[in-house]
């Protein structure tokens, strides 16, 4: 390139004027390296991971239980119990379902908690209690708490503690302790000639599928991928050939096994699926798995409980080392859940046969 200066031509080296730039092999290596690091290092406080990579979730702390029993620490009652949720979380929404089912939004009150990034944590759209972080509602609670601050809480007004931070507990609470109060007392999702095989479902499905899918998400190694993600599937292979002679996993009602099973269906397509690479196949493209989520959908009392929009804002668009852009996607559209679905018939063929 040439350039005049008083009346003379000069030469100018197009690369001086562009200035120096590292070459794309340093450039990639030197990003891979700092990307790698700062993503392992916001892992470790959003995953712990066992030394193979796997996810190790830990265990909930608060584990007291709401008794009809007259000498109990926290004895049933109306208006005295509160639950606060997130509408994207898993866990919460077993609780959401339960209330809805046996009628008790007018027993439970119930407020809801969102995800904050800046925070590190669920914040309350207004203060509650005093609180303007889940955070501080756990320090009000038992103070000097350094734990997890994880939702579904059951809150006990009257003393200002937290009950319960387990939803596999809480919800047994909200099917047995309140039925003098429920509007669907005679409603048993945990009734006691079923309670073996229920909590076998529920075991085979919390370690391979509901706490699967974060397993496959969180993973920290491909090995620890590879192992969580064939389990994931093998049993969701397992689910899919029980249903094809039983309506819902425990015979012909749906029990809690369903309830804590459906919440992770829900999720899978919209979140799992991409975000946390369970691809191998999605759950509509299972015959009867896919059927038997369009059935639990439909039952009345459970669509109210799913927000479709809060489970993409949360999951993308918080989940910063799973998705550093935090472009949220446009879809999936979720109005199959409404088309017939076949699976009441399955029950008459089972008792006839």
């Amino acid at each position: 390139m040439n350039r005049i200066k008083n009346g003379n031509k000069i030469e100018v080296s197009q690369t001086n004027k562009k200035g120096k730039s590292l070459p794309p092999k340093l450039m990639i290596k030197l990003g891979k390296f700092v990307w790698t690091t700062l993503w392992q290092m916001m892992m470790s406080k959003l995953a712990p991971r066992s030394p193979s990579g796997e996810y190790i979730r830990p265990s909930s702390e608060f584990r007291n239980f709401v008794s009809t029993k007259e000498d109990s620490l926290y004895p049933a009652a109306t208006g005295r119990y509160h639950l606060y949720v997130g509408m994207s979380c898993p866990w919460a929404h077993r609780t959401l379902i339960v209330r809805s089912l046996k009628g008790l939004e007018e027993v439970i009150s119930m407020s809801v908690v969102y995800p904050s990034p800046i925070e590190g944590g669920w914040i309350f759209s207004q203060p509650e209690a005093g609180c303007r972080t889940l955070a501080q509602l756990y320090e009000l609670s038992h103070p000097g708490y350094n734990g997890r601050c994880t939702v579904p809480v059951l809150w006990d007004k009257q003393t200002k503690t937290i009950v319960s931070n387990e939803s596999a507990e809480i919800i047994v609470m909200l099917n047995s302790e309140f039925n003098e109060f429920a509007l669907n007392s005679t409603l048993n999702l945990y009734p006691e000639e079923l309670k073996q095989k229920i909590d076998w479902w529920n075991e085979k499905i919390y370690t391979s599928v509901n706490n699967g899918v974060y397993r496959c998400g969180f993973a920290q190694s491909q090995e620890a991928y590879n192992q969580a993600c064939d389990e994931l599937f093998t049993t969701l292979d397992e689910i899919n050939a029980a249903l094809e002679t039983s309506r819902y996993l425990c015979g012909s009602n749906i029990t809690l096994a369903d309830v804590r099973l459906f919440t992770t269906l829900f999720r899978f397509d919209i979140a799992y699926y991409g975000l946390f690479k369970c691809n191998r196949y999605r759950i509509q493209d299972y015959e009867n798995l896919g059927a038997y989520l369009c059935d639990l959908y439909q039952i009345k009392g459970i669509a109210g409980t799913c927000d479709l929009e809060s489970v993409k804002h949360d999951y993308y668009g918080n989940l910063f080392p799973l998705n550093p852009g935090g472009i949220i996607p446009s879809g999936p559209d979720i109005t199959y859940l409404l088309k017939p679905h076949g699976r009441d018939s399955i029950a008459n063929k089972v008792s006839t046969s």
